[in-house]
């Protein structure tokens, strides 16, 4: 159906690229499928060249002015000492004279990095470099990463309530389960910033996003939609929670593992109880059918498969997707390939396909999320960030696509849209009011909306004109 378009941001161009047609009503020749895996690998390459030319991705700059060397008096001694003694009076304050309220730490011990697994604290670097990146140019927000050498979750949760003083948030990233939901659920409680983890609460909230328009799309009401969860980690697990706390019903989804569906017959993850607690709640709460199997079994007669597992293409078989209930939905989300090719999902009827991947329509991308939910967090200087910010952020991201026009390919923003940062900013920060967890508690939204824009225009801006004079930013080689 025809929508509004969305409003053009300060680049909107800039790096901007269509999704491709291929996949969705023309099946691709075997040329485009190779043309396809080598664009995969493509970035991989181009990382190889880039990473080394810069030598990483962020750096410190300043935001103060320097006129002339007698400045140092003020921001150092002897006048530092004035707004020090402040805050030590006035403890809140402390937001005030400091980049406090707009930084945050993204915290890992490199345990589980992307698809690499374990691979340790100074190989996840690039990586929450990565996210620092993303955390500026799309949200605004200055992040600093922090890889710890300790896998001890106590050391974990005692580092970081010990780095509470210097920054205004942590997102916990890229740490292994089942210690990453004690981690955050122990932080979530005793911290007074707010603690976040982007592989759960982040996954979770740009897929609940597109099941909200997806159902839409497809007519199909949450009270009765059938789910079926492909994978049951970290991501999977926060997902099928949040989706509780929009609506859907318990039992009408259904969980697969490695070794098949999940229910109070797999006695091996009783066993375990004590360590995987969260994934022995998912026993004993959904699958209301008690169905036993694989995930053929499971698949039969779904409204929507989530599928967040290992990389395909065969994890998900088109027999199975045809064996779905009519207008199926299937979020295929592995990268670089999902479980399943999504030409494959729609010959098999799926009406309905997502992935992971820039290069197909719907993208479910925690890049869509975290930027702009932090950005409203850190904006009321909420003390944490509740399922309910999270499903606020989710509402804003669906209405934002409805406004935009929904269809089967477009039931997510992409992530060049200008409107997504600020509005979902916005969102959040309210949520954080109305629920008393802000500091600031005076804010409108028009306001909120407005502080977030100037945040992100001037992130984008300062990169732009960085990248002008090219002594800062020197031109990309490739």
């Amino acid at each position: 159906m025809p929508g509004k378009k969305a409003s053009k941001g300060p680049d909107a161009k800039a790096g901007s690229e269509k999704t491709a047609t291929i996949g969705k009503r023309t099946p691709p020749t075997p040329a485009d499928i190779e043309i396809m895996l080598k664009r995969a690998k493509k970035p991989s390459e181009d990382a190889m060249v880039l990473h080394p030319f810069y030598k990483g991705k962020i750096e410190i700059s300043l935001k103060c002015p320097v006129r002339t060397f007698k400045d140092f008096a003020i921001w150092y001694t002897p006048g530092v000492a004035q707004p020090c003694l402040d805050i030590k009076a006035h403890p809140e304050t402390v937001y005030d004279h400091t980049n406090k309220a707009n930084s945050i730490a993204v915290v890992s011990d490199g345990t589980r990095v992307l698809g690499l697994g374990d691979i340790g604290p100074e190989a996840a670097m690039p990586v929450m470099e990565g996210k620092a990146l993303l955390f500026k140019y799309l949200g605004g927000v200055d992040a600093v990463p922090i890889c710890l050498g300790t896998k001890d979750p106590e050391a974990i949760i005692e580092t970081v309530k010990l780095l509470q003083p210097s920054f205004g948030g942590i997102n916990l990233e890229d740490i292994s389960q089942p210690k990453c939901f004690y981690i955050l659920e122990r932080l979530r409680k005793e911290a007074t910033i707010p603690v976040w983890h982007d592989d759960q609460q982040g996954t979770a909230t740009i897929t609940l996003a597109g099941v909200m328009n997806a159902l839409k799309v497809v007519g199909k009401s949450k009270k009765d939609a059938t789910i079926v969860m492909v994978g049951a980690g970290a991501a999977n697990v926060c997902i099928g929670n949040l989706l509780q706390a929009w609506g859907i019903v318990p039992r009408n989804m259904m969980y697969v593992d490695s070794k098949g569906l999940l229910g109070p017959h797999r006695k091996d993850i009783e066993q375990k109880a004590s360590n995987f607690k969260e994934k022995w709640v998912v026993c004993t709460t959904t699958n209301g059918e008690g169905r036993q199997g694989d995930l053929s079994v499971a698949m039969r007669g779904a409204d929507l498969v989530v599928a967040c597992s290992t990389p395909g293409p065969g994890v998900i078989k088109k027999e199975w997707v045809r064996s779905m209930a009519t207008d199926a939905i299937v979020m295929a989300c592995a990268n670089p390939v999902p479980e399943i090719w999504p030409w494959e999902a729609e010959e098999a009827g799926a009406r309905i396909i997502a992935t992971g991947r820039s290069d197909f329509p719907n993208q479910i991308n925690n890049s869509l999320g975290f930027p702009g939910i932090f950005r409203g967090t850190l904006d009321v200087m909420a003390s944490t960030i509740t399922d309910e910010m999270c499903i606020a952020a989710a509402g804003e991201l669906a209405i934002l696509a409805e406004e935009q026009g929904l269809s089967e390919t477009h039931i997510v923003p992409n992530m060049d849209d200008w409107e997504v940062f600020p509005r979902e900013a916005a969102a959040v920060g309210m949520k954080a009011i109305s629920q008393g967890i802000a500091r600031r508690k005076d804010l409108t939204r028009d306001a909120l909306l407005e502080m977030a824009k100037v945040r992100i225009k001037r992130a984008r801006d300062m990169t732009k004109d960085l990248m002008a004079n090219k002594e800062f930013i020197p031109k990309a080689p490739v």
